[in-house]
């Protein structure tokens, strides 16, 4: 086994975009896709890398043998569809995912990123969010929580699933034609699996220092004696 596919084999297989797509092909992709788009869960998922590792694999025939224009339309149905489903559990849930307790998949500061987002950019942010994960996850359901016209969120939803899905699959595709990415295709997947792992590593890594006692007293101090 050569080095990069001995690296790829031992990271976390869900985080590794070609074993996603080698185990479970196009359906795998777009569960993927619709769970990353707008169900809680789908937060830690390689969205991103995983249409960009489709693309690169559709152009090297290898895994994906659907043409590219049904990969991509199948890939945009997926995300609109995610995020459809995340809009109308907003509306359901409401005001109370503001107060849901803290667990080791939900952290209360993923929904305040994505209320901050939201709040900022206000229904633009339904297309940028594409592009930031975690926030990707969490938009729609504040979209949902903040009661935004239907038909205004559907037409930013449109486009957003378009945009990205189709975008991040075929900037994979063509870069899997130029010859140097080709002949070196199991570097370019080891880079991916890093990219697609370092931002989930650094967001527990932050959790765990928020959650970490904080020791106020100056090293070392003993408490004196009282008089």
């Amino acid at each position: 086994m050569s080095t990069p596919q001995a690296f790829l084999a031992a990271g976390p297989g869900f985080l590794d975009p070609q074993w996603l797509i080698s185990t479970f092909g196009l359906i795998g992709i777009l569960a993927v896709v619709f769970a990353e788009s707008g169900l809680l869960i789908g937060f830690f998922l390689p969205g991103d890398s995983l249409l960009f590792t489709a693309g690169l694999l559709v152009a090297d025939g290898r895994y994906v043998h659907q043409p590219l224009w049904l990969l991509c339309l199948l890939v945009a149905v997926a995300a609109i569809a995610g995020d459809q489903v995340g809009y109308l559990f907003g509306r359901r849930v409401g005001p109370s995912l503001f107060r849901r307790p803290d667990s080791r998949l939900f952290k209360q500061e993923y929904v305040e990123r994505a209320n901050a987002f939201f709040t900022r950019y206000g229904a633009r942010s339904i297309v940028l969010a594409r592009f930031v994960p975690v926030v990707r996850t969490f938009t729609p359901i504040i979209a949902g929580v903040s009661r935004m016209h239907y038909r205004t969120f559907l037409i930013f939803n449109i486009l957003g699933g378009v945009l990205w899905g189709v975008g991040v699959t075929v900037l994979g595709y063509f870069l899997g034609q130029i010859a140097f990415v080709k002949t070196n295709i199991e570097f370019i997947l080891v880079g991916i699996v890093v990219v697609s792992v370092l931002p989930i590593g650094l967001q527990l890594l932050r959790s765990r220092r928020k959650a970490a006692p904080e020791d106020t007293s100056p090293a070392g101090a003993q408490p004196g004696p009282r008089h």
